[in-house]
């Protein structure tokens, strides 16, 4: 018989972090979305509680857990907001993620203690301005210096997160390095601190959603970091996003659920609040298929994404089921928010409730990190391949 029951720990993991997000996030979070202003409180907490450095090696500061409690933990506190937890989605999986699973040793012990402990924030800059879910069509170059010791960098990234802040440390992007035996481009990940000369940052965008997050445009003009930078093999560097990317749809796929189950909840307490006609409108037979299909959709989606991630820890391939598990739960989290704003009324339309929030938050989550249609036709190249 399958077993769906948690671990002990990751029990216990879930509920502290479901805990956090009740009493320190849901209160204050209405007040930074509405400010478009970054939540410097609530990551310093989330720092102190090690929530940075779930799936990290005690060794690096890390706390020595795996990929699936940072799942647990972008649930829940999905469940109360999403800025908060794609801040901490990114700055693990598309952050420190790279440099530990690349990264030279030197590297390791120069940034990841800082970036685990929540302290400093990387960012992952694969996104350029002509080039989203084309991410092979990278324009970005990357020139050894005259002597070899430097990288020039040139280039731009768009739609980067956690790149602006006053706490973002470094982005990791990828770069054409040269032009392989085939014709086609060799790309390579370089790290690039902040601070450094030619490195620009862009205003934050103004967002749909995810208000409470941080999201900037960066360019590189004539950019200049040591050749020790480099994060992994050169030429390899695609390859490795890719596989990072794989893991992040798990991630993202755990929010998603977060943000639905976050709908039932907000929508099942407005129900039993709200009276119409005489009595509550959780009576009306309309209202509760809403909030059952809800549950179908968050529950559904959890299950798909449990089974990516015990794949993924089991050391078997896992693309297919992680591009499965994005594309549902991420669809259904869109589906779910709308339906949470039409039992909320008037109400689903104001950010001071939640319901207008998941609303404005869902619509990003069948975008980033690989559309929808890019999961359909990684499902697809796989079963057919």
């Amino acid at each position: 018989m399958v077993d769906f029951k948690l671990s002990d720990e990751h029990e216990a993991l879930r509920q502290t972090v479901r805990e956090f997000a009740a009493k320190e996030i849901a209160p204050v979070i209405g007040d930074y979305y509405e400010r478009h202003a970054f939540p410097y409180e609530i990551i310093a907490k989330m720092g102190e509680m090690g929530l940075f450095g779930l799936p990290f090696p005690e060794e690096y500061g890390g706390m020595g857990g795996d990929y699936f409690a940072l799942c647990l933990a972008l649930e829940e506190i999905a469940r109360v907001d999403s800025s908060v937890s794609i801040t901490l989605e990114a700055a693990i999986s598309l952050g420190a993620m790279p440099i530990y699973r690349f990264g030279t040793e030197e590297q390791k012990k120069q940034y990841l203690p800082d970036l685990l402990s929540g302290r400093k924030l990387a960012a992952f800059g694969l996104t350029e301005p002509g080039t989203g879910s084309d991410a092979g069509g990278t324009m970005t170059r990357a020139e050894l210096s005259e002597d070899g010791t430097e990288w020039i960098i040139n280039g731009s990234k768009a739609f980067i997160t956690n790149s602006g802040t006053d706490i973002s440390t470094l982005v990791t992007v990828t770069a054409v390095t040269g032009i392989k035996e085939n014709g086609k481009k060799e790309i390579s990940s370089i790290i690039v601190p902040h601070g450094t000369p030619g490195f620009t940052v862009a205003p934050g965008y103004s967002k749909v959603g995810w208000c409470a997050s941080d999201t900037h445009e960066l360019t590189f003009d004539n950019v200049r970091v040591p050749v020790g930078n480099l994060v992994g093999e050169q030429g390899r560097g695609y390859a490795q996003f890719l596989r990072i990317l794989d893991e992040g749809r798990i991630a993202i796929s755990a929010l998603a659920v977060g943000l639905a189950q976050g709908c039932v909840d907000e929508s099942v307490k407005y129900a039993k609040e709200r009276h119409a006609f005489g009595q509550p409108i959780a009576n009306y037979q309309a209202v509760q298929f809403k909030i059952a299909d809800m549950e179908l959709r968050a529950h559904t989606s959890r299950l798909a994404y449990y089974d990516a991630a015990a794949r993924m820890l089991a050391g078997e391939d896992f693309k297919r089921q992680a591009a499965i598990a994005k594309l549902y739960s991420s669809e259904a989290a869109t589906t779910s928010a709308r339906e949470c704003a039409q039992i909320h009324g008037g109400y689903g339309f104001m950010n001071e409730f939640p319901a207008g929030r998941f609303y404005r938050d869902a619509k990003i989550l069948e975008i980033g990190e690989g559309t929808s249609e890019v999961q359909r036709m990684l499902i697809a190249r796989d079963l057919l391949s």
